[in-house]
């Protein structure tokens, strides 16, 4: 079976992208760099980091040192499901510094990729059988930026 994993094309800096994205999971690390053989349009010179793979938490990705042809947008974005609330904390004020917040979750960090920071609760509560109780979660959720899963809940709850 073909290996999969996503590439993200960032204008540059993805060498310090990836060592800041690796210092925010335990279970992360760098598995290779790669440096330009050639220069390429991207603006990449022969020698310069050209690609950068890394792993967070199982899941593989590749930052390319691309140039200004492309932009990421909020199109395509990590989700990373918090176990409680000092880690949703954490990681939100890790990953907005420097970049930008939007709604229900979702920021773009200083490197212009988008993330959903998120309680791992949340799916379960988006899942369950009572979907009057679903709604109203997520009605709460639509008028949030950083998640609160106490107030979700108590939404949730009816409360």
């Amino acid at each position: 079976m073909a290996a999969i994993s996503t590439c993200l094309w960032l204008r540059e800096n993805a060498e310090d992208a990836a060592n800041f994205y690796v210092s925010l999971f335990d279970n992360a690390g760098i598995t290779s760099i790669q440096h330009g053989l050639v220069d390429n349009p991207g603006g990449v010179q022969a020698g310069e980091v050209l690609t950068v793979s890394l792993h967070l938490n199982d899941t593989p990705y590749t930052l390319l040192n691309g140039g200004p042809h492309f932009q990421l947008s909020a199109a395509t974005s990590i989700v990373a499901s918090c176990a409680d609330k000092a880690e949703l904390d954490r990681l939100w004020d890790s990953l907005l510094d420097g970049g930008q917040s939007m709604m229900c979750g979702w920021l773009t960090d200083r490197f212009g990729v988008s993330w959903q920071v998120v309680p791992e609760r949340l799916f379960t509560l988006f899942q369950s059988e009572d979907r009057e109780a679903a709604a109203r979660m997520t009605e709460a959720m639509m008028q949030m930026v950083k998640l609160d899963m106490d107030a979700l809940e108590a939404a949730f709850n009816g409360a």
